[in-house]
């Protein structure tokens, strides 16, 4: 094989010298803070019990064949979609290979030439490459601020007048923060000034509204233009689904390309997400109420040990812990794994310079015992 060309070489040797470098990490065996199996259904064994006698009541398929336009678009996922609309209280749904898929799709080829999109400044890398592969224009708000947001839209309506479409994006649990914007707020200003508003359910899919979302525990289905829901995090399985009308959706399946042109999921993808369902329709309110258990114990103790200042404020299952600098966050990260825990560091630039974190993910699974002991060792470490 030919050598690297310099200009990569160059791009990998910054990363070296500022300690961002990426790396892939195999499974390890630590006590998970670190994982998005938020419920514990990735390794359910009646999941995948419930998933294989779906499996045995399909023809039997190993691969989807094709594009879900060509051949792909077996019964499985027409039973999903239905569902998907009734649970999720939209009237339609469509469903994506990944969340990235879904937002790349969605964001390149919904806002069109003359449109704008504001975004979060926060919001997913994914939707940030989903609107730079399509021809609106984009400009972001400040985090969570419905007043930043406001002088934003003043200034791209004042010279151009009303007639653009201009579709505001948020995220109902942010990934890096754990936190949530005012979402009644928010679609009440977008119903008010003629806005679309979009919200990726991400991280909050399975968790909130009954094992439903955030829009829907907040009843604002019908004052929200689209949700990106996705499969696999709290769900334990894979995929994602866009909501909306179904004139939205039959737009989706004619331009989005990220839907087009690919195969899509094979059978035993799609009856492991319907299992998914199914299982938390059964137990969905035990494994909530221990999730949300460990939300609080884990609140409690940040504040027990004065660490209060440390933490991004969260009501979510993800919570994080400000450490300035890659270097230091990585050796902080790496000395809680040495004592048995899978706490991951975020670096920059995958978040601002500057604000680098420990984040910690908590799960249905961890002990009050466990998270004791890691805020006590974080504690210790950085006292």
């Amino acid at each position: 094989m030919g050598r690297l060309p310099r200009k990569l070489q160059s791009k990998l040797a910054e990363r070296v010298g500022d300690n961002s470098l990426r790396e892939l990490p195999l499974c390890n065996g630590l006590v998970d803070f670190s994982s998005n199996n938020y419920l514990g259904l990735a390794q359910s064994p009646e999941l995948s019990q419930m998933t294989s006698e779906i499996m045995e009541s399909t023809p039997r398929r190993n691969g989807a064949t094709g594009s879900r336009l060509l051949t792909g678009n077996h019964q499985l996922y027409k039973d999903l979609e239905d569902f998907l609309g009734k649970h999720h209280r939209s009237e339609a749904a469509l469903v994506f290979n990944s969340g990235y898929d879904a937002n790349i799709g969605f964001f390149s080829s919904v806002p069109q030439r003359g449109d704008f999109v504001l975004y979060d400044e926060l919001i997913h890398a994914s939707i940030r490459d989903g609107i730079q592969m399509g021809h609106a224009k984009s400009y972001r708000f400040s985090h969570n601020d419905l007043s930043s947001l406001r002088e934003k839209l003043s200034t791209i309506r004042t010279p151009l007048g009303t007639e653009n479409t201009v579709y505001v994006v948020t995220e109902s649990v942010f990934s890096m923060d754990g936190d949530s914007p005012n979402l009644k707020a928010l679609a009440k200003f977008c119903i008010e000034e003629n806005c679309f508003l979009v919200v990726d359910e991400a991280h909050a899919t399975g968790i909130f509204g009954g094992g439903r979302d955030l829009v829907c525990q907040l009843g604002l289905e019908e004052l929200v233009f689209a949700r990106i829901i996705t499969f696999g995090k709290a769900m334990g399985c894979h995929g994602a689904a866009i909501l909306g009308s179904m004139d939205l959706k039959k737009y989706l399946v004619n331009f989005s390309r990220s839907f087009i042109y690919t195969t899509a999921l094979p059978p035993h993808s799609v009856a492991t997400i319907l299992a998914s369902y199914q299982y938390l329709g059964s137990k969905g309110s035990e494994l909530l109420k221990r999730l949300f258990k460990n939300i609080q114990c884990f609140k409690e103790q940040i504040r027990l040990l004065g660490l209060t200042d440390s933490f991004i404020e969260s009501d979510s299952a993800i919570q994080c812990a400000l450490v300035k600098g890659n270097e230091k966050v990585k050796a902080l990260a790496t000395k809680l794994q040495e004592e048995g825990f899978d706490v991951k560091p975020i670096l920059s630039p995958t978040v601002k310079e500057g604000s680098e974190r420990l984040r910690f993910c908590l799960h249905t699974y961890n002990t009050k015992e466990e998270i004791s002991r890691v805020l006590h060792l974080v504690q210790f470490i950085t006292q």
